[in-house]
């Protein structure tokens, strides 16, 4: 299932963009060699490093781990890596796969079991490509509309005109602590986030 991302107020991600709905997996075969790719929906730089260590661990003979990742929209957070393969054999034409289909929040990483006969450079990129989008085919591509996370402290008194906005905009209340400074987290569609920001200006929020 995928997982949510939640942005905070100071990015700007746009109104929908495109992941995977669940893991899937992909596989080419070349040689003797055999590329075994794991696509996943992912959240953070630590889920990734988390799931890349458990694809090494199940697979300890295998050759190479190759990976190539996208968070979210800017070019500092893509990276693509390719475990000891001849550089940009891997991991970037990993990465091609996944910008070519604009799918972002995502992990694919391909393990490569070696055959006994060297593919080159040009062989690897096209295995590495090809067991990538052999995982992408078999994923379910989904969009998602990012949401803005905020906290909010407003006194007792306001409470009421909160809770009428709440009900009027797409307003999701994760957590209240309800007092004479009341703290409510809340989360939002991001396409509604001037409509939310100019309601809650009202109220002095």
């Amino acid at each position: 299932m995928h997982v949510m991302i939640k942005f905070r107020a100071m990015i700007d991600p746009p109104n929908s963009y495109l992941s995977i709905k669940q893991a899937s997996d992909g596989i080419y075969k070349d040689k003797g060699s055999k590329f075994i790719a794991k696509a996943f929906p992912v959240k953070d730089l630590e889920e990734i490093k988390n799931l890349v260590s458990i694809l090494k661990s199940e697979h300890p003979k295998a050759r190479h781990v190759c990976y190539a990742y996208r968070l979210g929209f800017t070019p500092e957070e893509t990276r693509s890596n390719d475990d000891g393969e001849p550089a940009g054999s891997a991991g970037k034409p990993i990465q091609n796969t996944l910008f070519s289909a604009n799918l972002h929040f995502i992990l694919v990483a391909v393990v490569r079991y070696f055959g006994g006969t060297l593919l080159g450079v040009p062989g690897l990129i096209h295995a590495y490509k090809e067991a990538s989008l052999d995982a992408l085919k078999q994923a379910e591509i989904v969009s998602i509309e990012p949401e803005i996370s905020q906290q909010i402290t407003f006194s007792y008194e306001h409470l009421n005109e909160f809770m009428k906005i709440s009900k009027k905009e797409p307003i999701k209340i994760v957590h209240a602590k309800i007092d004479n400074l009341c703290i409510f987290d809340i989360s939002y569609p991001i396409r509604v986030q001037q409509e939310v920001g100019i309601a809650l200006e009202i109220l002095k929020i």
